[in-house]
């Protein structure tokens, strides 16, 4: 039986490996994901400057009213949204996703479906 340390070693791995190759600039910042158990934290950084662009999480209150779960699909969706809605406000309308060493598929992929459509290319 896989307990949920050792899922965690996994995803610590992939992500490590991912890293090597995901990197944002000012232009084209690296939209970074991570899930825990309960809530869904999303970033725009600049790696060359070392600094958040724009963040959203599911803890902010305009988020919270609206979902009942904040590690579901929906929740997803709807971070997805605001990500990119604050990222056009910004005038950045590209990013390279980094999905944390998370499996592409799920609450990943529907937020990341999400901010494609809200208007980032990736």
């Amino acid at each position: 039986m896989i307990n949920k340390e050792s899922k965690n070693i996994g995803r610590k791995i992939r992500h490590k490996r991912l890293r090597k190759k995901v990197f944002g600039t000012a232009e084209r910042p690296r939209l970074s994901v991570y899930r825990s158990l309960n809530n869904f934290y999303v970033q725009l950084i600049d790696d060359e400057a070392g600094h958040t662009m724009a963040s959203v999480s599911t803890l902010e209150p305009e988020i919270k009213s609206k979902i009942t779960n904040g590690s579901n699909k929906e929740s997803a969706e709807v971070v997805g949204k605001l990500i990119a809605k604050r990222a056009l406000e910004k005038g950045i309308n590209k990013v390279v996703f980094d999905r944390g060493g998370y499996k592409y598929h799920g609450t990943i992929k529907a937020l990341a479906d999400a901010a494609r459509e809200g208007g980032l290319e990736f």
